[in-house]
C-alpha cells in the first residue's frame, strides 16, 4: 500500500491567515470565575413570561423545520423597522431594513459586497477589533487613522484621510468599543459627505450595537438617514435586548444597499427559529429594554466611583467603561480573575474595559480592584 505524503503546509490555508488566533474574548468557567463583566452582555435576562412566548413561538417554528424559512424574512424586517422608528428613526421602512446572524454577519455581509480587491476599508483606532478582520476576509484592504487622545474624533483630520484613501465602507462604532465614545452628529454629515465626493464613493456605516445605551441627548445616526443616502447604521438585539445567545443584528440603509446585500448572503441565512426568537423579543421590547435605564445608572456610578479613587475614565454612551491606566494591565487583569472577577483586557495599552453588570457583580468587581491594585501596588520594586 502506498502512503501519500502530506504536505508541510497542509492544510492549504491562506498565506495570511497562517500563524493567526481565532477572534474571541477569553471564557472562564463560571463556578470559578463567577462575576463575568468581560464581552458587554446584560445581565438582566428576559422573564419568565417572555421566555414562555420565545419558547412557544419556537415551538410553533418547529413544526415547520422541513420546509426552508422565509428568505426575505418580511415580517421581521416589518417589526425591526417599527422598532426603530420608535428608537431614533422615522420614515424607516421594511425595505431598508437587512437582518443578520448577529450585526458581525451584518458588517461581513456588507464588506463583501462593497469591498474586494483594489477597495478600501477604513475606521479610526481604538476601535472595534474584528473590523480589520472583516476587511481581511473580504479581501479588502485595511486603513485605520487615529483617535484624539481622549477618543474624540479630529474631524479635519478624519475628513483628510477619507479623502485619500477614498474608501468603499468608513466603519464608525458609536458608541465607540471598546471606549464607549459617541460621535456627534455632525462627525457622520462629515464623513458622509466625504465619502460621497470621489468615485464610487463610500459607505459611512455606524454601529449602534449599544446605541440604546446612548445617555440623554445624544441622538442616534437614524435621525441623519434621510439626509444621507450613503449612511448605514446597524444594531443588534445581543445588548440592549438582552439577546446575545439568539444571534440577530440588522441595519437600516437605502433600500439599493439590502438590495446589494442579496447578492452575497448565504441562502436562508437566517433560520425560522431565528426569526420566531426574534419576532417574540420585538413584542416584549418594552420589558426587555425596561433594565436599560438601570444599567444606565449603573454605569454613571462606576464612572463616578472610578474616578473618586484615581482611575482615568473614558466618557461612555455604552454598557461598559474603559479605564486605566495601567503600567501592568495583564497583572491587573490577572489580579481580578483570581479574585473571581472577570473583565476584558482590551483597548490602548494600559487600559482594561468592565461590562456593566448588577448593583452585586458591580460591588464584587469594586472591591476586587481595590485589591489588586494594593496587592500590585505592594509587589512592584521600588
Amino acid at each position: 500500500m502506498r502512503v501519500r505524503a502530506v504536505s508541510a503546509a497542509f492544510p492549504p490555508l491562506r498565506d495570511e491567515l497562517r500563524g493567526i488566533e481565532p477572534y474571541g474574548a477569553p471564557q472562564l468557567d463560571p463556578a470559578l470565575v463567577p462575576v463575568q463583566l468581560n464581552v458587554n452582555e446584560n445581565p438582566y435576562g428576559p422573564s419568565p413570561e417572555t421566555a414562555a412566548d420565545i419558547a412557544h413561538a419556537v415551538g410553533e417554528a418547529a413544526t415547520t423545520l422541513n420546509r426552508y424559512p422565509d428568505r426575505e424574512f418580511v415580517e421581521l424586517r416589518s417589526a425591526l423597522a417599527a422598532y426603530l422608528n420608535g428608537s431614533g428613526g422615522s420614515g424607516i421602512t421594511p425595505e431598508m431594513v437587512w437582518a443578520a446572524n448577529g450585526s458581525n454577519e451584518v458588517m461581513l455581509q456588507l464588506l463583501q459586497a462593497f469591498g474586494g480587491p483594489g477597495r478600501v476599508a477604513l475606521s479610526f483606532a481604538p476601535t472595534y477589533s474584528m473590523y480589520p478582520e472583516y476587511a481581511r476576509d473580504a479581501l479588502t484592504e485595511w486603513h485605520a487613522g487615529r483617535r484624539a487622545e481622549d477618543f474624540s474624533l479630529d474631524l479635519d483630520a478624519a475628513r483628510e484621510l477619507v479623502l485619500d484613501k477614498r474608501p468603499v465602507v468608513v466603519l464608525l462604532p458609536s458608541p465607540n468599543n471598546p471606549t464607549g465614545t459617541a460621535l456627534p452628529p455632525e462627525a457622520v454629515t462629515m464623513l458622509c459627505e466625504a465619502a460621497a465626493s470621489y468615485e464610487p464613493g463610500g459607505l459611512v456605516v455606524v454601529d449602534e450595537a449599544y446605541g440604546e445605551f446612548r445617555r440623554a441627548g445624544t441622538p442616534s445616526a437614524l435621525e441623519l438617514l434621510p439626509q444621507h443616502r450613503n449612511l448605514v447604521v446597524t444594531r443588534t438585539m445581543s445588548k440592549a435586548f438582552a439577546l446575545a445567545g439568539a444571534r440577530v443584528g440588522y441595519l437600516a440603509a437605502d433600500p439599493a444597499v439590502c438590495d446589494a446585500i442579496r447578492v452575497v448572503r448565504l441562502p436562508y441565512h437566517l433560520s425560522a427559529v431565528t426569526q420566531a426568537t426574534a419576532l417574540a423579543a420585538l413584542r416584549h421590547a418594552p420589558e426587555l429594554l425596561g433594565r436599560v435605564d438601570d444599567l444606565r445608572v449603573e454605569r454613571d456610578a462606576t464612572v463616578e466611583w472610578l474616578r473618586r479613587e484615581g482611575f482615568e475614565v473614558a466618557d461612555s454612551d455604552a454598557n461598559f467603561v474603559l479605564f486605566g491606566r495601567f503600567a501592568e494591565r495583564h497583572a491587573v487583569w490577572r489580579g481580578l480573575v483570581d479574585r473571581g472577577v472577570l473583565i476584558r483586557e482590551t483597548g490602548p495599552d494600559g487600559w482594561l474595559r468592565v461590562s456593566i453588570g448588577t448593583a452585586e457583580e458591580m460591588t464584587a468587581f469594586k472591591d476586587a480592584l481595590l485589591e489588586t491594585v494594593r496587592q500590585t501596588s505592594e509587589e512592584r520594586p521600588a
